[in-house]
């Protein structure tokens, strides 16, 4: 089975990103609830699926989530956005890879996770020209240029990834049209709303 294969054959850790605002929201994202589920909960059972050999939350140790039995990783500085979750947990882990999975994604599955573990390395899904940053695999060895990216003051996760690519660090993947609903991002309580 590919569940099995990639539990043996792959080293990795997996983090759910939960530190943003919520200022849309007006409310913890990681609290709401879907399906009587809270959201944080909901992402995390997507990356335990996979087996990582590490698993992470990147957000506020006082966060809905802090008594989930993972390790809490917070950012070295507040506000760095989802570079800094990033940042913060490339330097924290062991494993050679890193996939991110953002708070704010309910729709994505454990089964698109699992394909972004390509033979050609590290995968960064993309959309045209914009990569879509918040579920995909990044490399350990990303480590310093995700520090030097948190030194400047554009701290786009487009101008990290382009940087990556252009470093033969990761490959962008297009993404193809069955892919995109994966990636309806949950921001805004009309989000909450069923289509």
């Amino acid at each position: 089975m590919r569940d099995t294969a990639l539990h043996a054959n792959a080293n990795f850790a997996a983090v759910l990103l939960a530190g943003g605002r919520s200022t849309r929201m007006g409310r913890d994202k990681a609290a709401v609830l879907i399906n009587g589920t809270p959201l944080w909960q909901l992402q995390l059972d997507k990356l335990r699926a996979l087996h990582p050999a590490e698993l992470y939350i990147s957000g506020r140790r006082d966060g809905p989530f802090a008594a989930a039995g993972v390790e809490i990783v917070e950012d070295e500085s507040p506000d760095l956005g989802p570079l800094g979750g990033i940042a913060a947990t490339l330097a924290r882990m062991t494993s050679p890879r890193l996939l991110v999975l953002a708070i704010d994604l309910p729709a994505m599955t454990p089964a698109f996770l699992r394909s972004l573990f390509g033979e050609s390395g590290c995968l960064i899904p993309q959309r045209g020209d914009f990569f879509e940053p918040l579920a995909a695999v990044y490399p350990k060895a990303a480590t310093a240029l995700a520090q030097t990216a948190l030194q400047r003051t554009d701290r786009s996760m487009q101008r990290f990834c382009r940087e990556l690519v252009a470093a033969d660090l990761a490959h962008p993947q297009q993404l193809a049209a069955t892919a995109l609903p994966y990636f309806r991002n949950l921001n805004e309580p009309r989000d909450l709303a069923p289509d």
